[in-house]
């Protein structure tokens, strides 16, 4: 599985849709140089429709996930698990599967969840166990020394990933590079799902490079 991230023009959606990506991210974090303040004239229609937030509220999710019609919700913040808890339950409501109402009729598909985690050395790793059976994803990414959620541009130590005995399956992310596909080829793990590219695909903040992108999954698929 191959998510691209922090996308938000509508024709380069499109192409980089029509490269085979598996999902595609949008950013619903102010904070972000890649933030989505309203729906491209264009989203994903293969690819899945990924959401991803940042300690928002249970009420602004449902919005997003109603209004641009989300696969996943990915949650980057310091959400608890309560918080998922409380945010499955919502999805997960037995009148859902009956109600014709707009709201209940966009909820007919459970959208997945992912929990990001900031991961520096080994013992980073711990912070999965509270997440464990709650989420469909970890998606592991860098720590950031300022407390960012993602978008850093480095990478961490994936050897750190061999300490990781959950059982919930992984995205790695953090500073993945178009000089990374051999490296990803060679690394392994019983619960890789897929990975997560951003920053270094880009020209600008939001807009990916077709031509880096290109080369890195015809040598990634090799």
């Amino acid at each position: 599985m191959i998510k691209v991230c922090g996308m938000r023009e509508p024709n380069n959606i499109r192409a980089v849709e029509a490269l085979g990506i598996d999902w595609i991210g949008l950013i619903f974090w102010s904070g972000s140089s890649r933030y989505v303040a309203e729906p491209p004239s264009y989203l994903p229609i293969r690819a899945k429709r990924v959401g991803v937030f940042v300690d928002a509220s249970i009420d602004d999710i449902l919005r997003h996930v109603i209004e641009y019609r989300l696969d996943v919700i990915q949650l980057h913040g310091h959400e608890t698990p309560d918080h998922i808890q409380n945010l499955r339950a919502v999805f997960h409501a037995p009148h859902h599967d009956d109600c014709n109402c707009p709201t209940c009729k966009s909820l007919a598909t459970k959208p997945l969840l992912i929990k990001a985690l900031p991961i520096a050395t080994k013992e980073d790793l711990s912070s999965a166990n509270v997440y464990d059976g709650l989420v469909d994803y970890f998606l592991f990414d860098t720590k950031d020394s300022a407390s960012l959620p993602g978008g850093t541009g480095c990478q961490f130590d994936w050897s750190i990933l061999a300490d990781y005995r959950g059982d919930t399956s992984f995205l790695l992310s953090g500073g993945i590079g178009p000089n990374d596909a051999q490296r990803l080829r060679e690394f392994h793990h019983p619960l890789l799902a897929g990975i997560d590219l951003n920053s270094r695909f880009e020209q600008s903040p939001a807009l990916k490079d077709i031509t880096k992108l290109k080369a890195f999954l015809y040598e990634y698929n090799q």
